[in-house]
């Protein structure tokens, strides 16, 4: 088990137990706003996961290095940003398939670009943002947005 995971629950356990002595009502009620939230979240959750495994398992790590990996240069940052701007799902969705990527090879400015395109662009929903704000706008935004994840991954590569 993850130690982040058990401190993360001892530092909840802990809170709820001093706001149970202060007011048991609303302690029950933030406990049953948690519980609506955890259902709400769980099958993508359990999908997410899922996905992470096929991935891990029908994807070679070859292939991954190869597109996404240091010898590939800038392909690596088209790849990542291009990938994390088709997907789909919460940002939280983005950590784990970012984890199997860095497991399968992959450099950490292509996982840095995948993660916040992932974030910022959003070509699934760019027919619905152009009829709202415009395609000249929708367009414009997602680019500059691809561009800004590209460069975010490059910091991150002289970074770490």
């Amino acid at each position: 088990m993850d130690p982040t995971g058990v401190v993360y629950l001892a530092v909840v356990g802990i809170a709820y137990a001093v706001y149970w002595r202060k007011s048991p009502a609303k302690s029950r009620k933030a406990l049953g706003a948690g519980a609506k939230s955890f259902t709400g979240i769980l099958p993508t959750l359990i999908a997410v996961f899922g996905l992470v495994g096929l991935f891990d398992v029908f994807v070679p790590p070859a292939l991954i290095e190869r597109w996404m990996g240091s010898s590939s240069g800038v392909l690596s940052l088209v790849v990542g940003t291009g990938l994390g701007s088709i997907a789909a799902g919460p940002p939280a969705a983005a950590y784990p398939i970012a984890a199997t990527l860095l497991k399968g090879g992959a450099s950490t400015p292509a996982v840095a670009a995948f993660i916040v395109s992932w974030v910022l662009v959003g070509f699934v929903s760019l027919p619905m943002e152009s009829k709202v704000f415009g395609v000249r706008f929708a367009v414009l935004r997602n680019g500059l947005s691809m561009l800004a994840a590209a460069l975010i991954g490059l910091a991150m590569g002289v970074v770490l």
